[in-house]
């Protein structure tokens, strides 16, 4: 789902185009500039060095060539069916 923009008018929050969220969706809304401020995500300081370690362990897998291209992973998934 894309996120959804609003505009605080007169104290309240109106978006700035329709959406098919159901009546009576219960939507949690937080500031961008606190969600900047904090890191931009929800991890803990625990998570975000697992990340790190990930994307680490990636970057070393392309240096060393063992990467595959994306188009090709999808069209080998798609075979396998």
């Amino acid at each position: 789902m894309q996120p959804l923009k609003a505009h605080v008018r007169n104290g309240r929050l109106l978006l700035d185009e329709p959406t098919d969220l159901p009546e009576g969706e219960v939507v949690e809304l937080v500031q961008l500039d606190d969600v900047l401020a904090n890191g931009g995500d929800d991890l803990d300081d625990e998570e975000r060095a697992a990340l790190r370690r990930e994307l680490e362990a990636s970057f070393a897998e392309q240096e060393a060539g063992q990467l595959i291209d994306l188009a090709d992973a999808i069209a080998d998934l798609r075979l396998r069916r």
